[in-house]
């Protein structure tokens, strides 16, 4: 029974050290692997939700551009300057703004049982850039006990209606129409948004034309309105902080070119949408002898 039991191989100390090592080594490789892979993936995912929101947002600003100057035939609401199918303000703070453009068309509401059955409407969709209110936690408290900001924009919308007896553009919270709304915010964390009026031969209207300034003769002559979208990531995409410049339909003054930027020097992720959005509505107005535009 003894020598039985001298006879049954074991493991040594050694050997259990060795396994132990061995398998240390295999669990940081496979740590390390799942690090680049989880790394590799969040890139992925972040590149893709602002490249998604963006295109979203300029694809809803499109929507919008081409319904701009739209009427129907029998239209009676007396047009003004406040009608101007679209008017574009540039940027003149670029740590403030970004640029602005409001659009105008209109629309029909038919009720069966009134008098009269149709009654003409007009509408004014608004989109411009206000700093965004998101907490940068990644700074220090300030005095009031609040974190700062980030830097970057939000873009808002809005959307109100044409109160023909008073001359002017309702209140929508007193119009009583759902179509409308005061200023809400539809995306966040933008860098820059820049629209350029482009006229029929493919030349850039500078500066966009307005009822009242010196190229008032082009507002009609609007045939595409060049879009331009800069999104930036959430968090921190690249380890190094270097100056990022981005695309900004050849203006050197804000894309890193010039020292009045909106380019910055960080470590987030950027991702510019452009797009021509085609003005179809407007060139169809009919002119009389003089080259005076009817409405």
């Amino acid at each position: 029974m003894k020598k039985k039991i001298n006879s049954i191989a074991g493991v040594t100390l050694i050997e259990i050290l060795i396994g132990i090592l061995i398998s240390v080594i295999m669990m940081g490789a496979m740590f390390t692997s799942y690090t680049a892979v989880n790394s590799t993936y969040r890139q992925v995912t972040d590149r893709a939700k602002i490249s998604q929101s963006g295109r979203d947002i300029v694809g809803m600003i499109v929507r919008d551009i081409r319904m701009a100057g739209f009427k129907y035939f029998n239209d009676n609401i007396k047009t003004t300057n406040e009608h101007a199918p679209i008017i574009i303000t540039k940027s003149t703070n670029f740590a403030t703004e970004c640029d602005k453009i409001d659009i105008v068309y209109g629309d029909v509401n038919y009720n069966a049982s009134g008098s009269p059955k149709y009654t003409y409407e007009r509408f004014k969709i608004t989109y411009y850039c206000e700093r965004s209110k998101i907490p940068n936690k990644t700074l220090p408290i300030r005095s009031n006990g609040t974190y700062p900001p980030i830097d970057a924009f939000a873009i808002l919308k809005s959307k109100v209606k044409w109160n023909s007896s008073a001359g002017n553009w309702w209140d929508p919270q007193l119009d009583s129409d759902s179509r409308t709304y005061k200023e809400e915010i539809i995306v966040d964390y933008v860098q820059d948004l820049i629209f350029n009026a482009i006229d029929e031969k493919g030349l850039m209207i500078s500066p966009p034309p307005t009822p009242t300034n010196a190229k008032k003769d082009f507002l009609y002559k609007i045939k595409t309105v060049d879009i331009a979208l800069n999104v930036r990531s959430t968090k921190e995409f690249f380890r190094a902080a270097k100056l990022r410049k981005f695309f900004a339909l050849g203006d050197t003054t804000r894309d890193g070119s010039g020292s009045n930027t909106k380019a910055k020097t960080d470590k987030f992720l950027r991702e510019t949408i452009v797009v021509s959005a085609h003005a179809r509505n407007l060139g169809m107005q009919w002119k009389t002898k003089t080259n005076k535009v009817l409405l």
